[in-house]
């Protein structure tokens, strides 16, 4: 078991924006904390060398503010707000402080580049940190740094075979990974967890909807944990029950998702 007694994470926090709760915000991470859900969050490295949390590479469609999230310093965009709403956007730090280790975390790191440095940063910055947290990254060389720098945090390797269905806007470190023949290498090498014998990650974070259940045996045989992403109806929740060892879910009805 990844997180025992945690096996449902909330996607960006308990966000809920018919009620102003953007994701990847101050309130949506309390929201929570209060419920005892553990929470799933994404950082980016600034221009200047902060950690903040936000999960496209573009700012367009939570700011309106049309600028790549690392272009930007770290003042640029805490100045910003979230979908329209008074909350802007979190530094890591802060969010560790309001988490402090009440309900675990899991940290998708958003590295397009095979430089490692927002890994190290990320590490510095939780190495004071008492709570418990996983790691996770689309970028296979992301996981390989942890595993020589930092080999005994638990590290999941992110991905899926539809990367052709992402959003614009919202495609993340997936979408800008790989150039060139983009298609072949996502569904083949990242798909198809090519780089595992190198990175060796302990669990695999998979979209539910490309999800076989062949796939999922033969990773748990080889003793890998799975978490099936992202969880939004009562059809894809009970997929991820039978085939994974946790879920992570939003825009669902909390009590449901929670239901043993």
């Amino acid at each position: 078991m990844l997180l025992p007694g945690y096996e449902t994470i909330a996607h960006r926090g308990l966000h809920n924006k018919k009620e102003g709760i953007p994701e990847n915000s101050l309130p949506a991470f309390q929201r929570a904390v209060d419920a005892g859900v553990a929470i799933e969050l994404d950082v980016h490295l600034t221009k200047d060398g902060e950690i903040v949390v936000f999960h496209d590479d573009s700012l367009k469609r939570m700011t309106g503010f049309d600028r790549i999230v690392e272009d930007c310093t770290c003042q640029e965009l805490i100045a910003l707000k979230l979908g329209g709403t008074e909350y802007g956007i979190p530094v890591m730090s802060r969010v560790l402080r309001l988490v402090n280790g009440r309900v675990p975390l899991l940290i998708e790191l958003k590295d397009n580049t095979f430089s490692g440095c927002l890994a190290e940063r990320l590490m510095a910055l939780l190495s004071d940190y008492r709570g418990t947290y996983m790691l996770q990254s689309f970028n296979p060389y992301v996981l390989y740094w942890l595993k020589k720098h930092a080999p005994r945090v638990k590290r999941g390797q992110l991905s899926q075979r539809s990367f052709a269905r992402e959003r614009a806007g919202s495609e993340g470190a997936a979408g800008r990974l790989l150039a060139g023949p983009r298609q072949l290498a996502r569904k083949k090498i990242l798909g198809g967890m090519l780089f595992n014998g190198l990175t060796k990650p302990d669990f695999i974070a998979y979209n539910i909807h490309d999800l076989k259940p062949e796939a999922a045996k033969k990773w748990r045989k080889d003793g890998r944990g799975l978490l099936a992403w992202t969880v939004r109806t009562e059809g894809d929740l009970r997929k991820a029950r039978w085939l994974c060892g946790g879920v992570i879910f939003e825009r669902m009805d909390l009590s449901a998702v929670k239901e043993k």
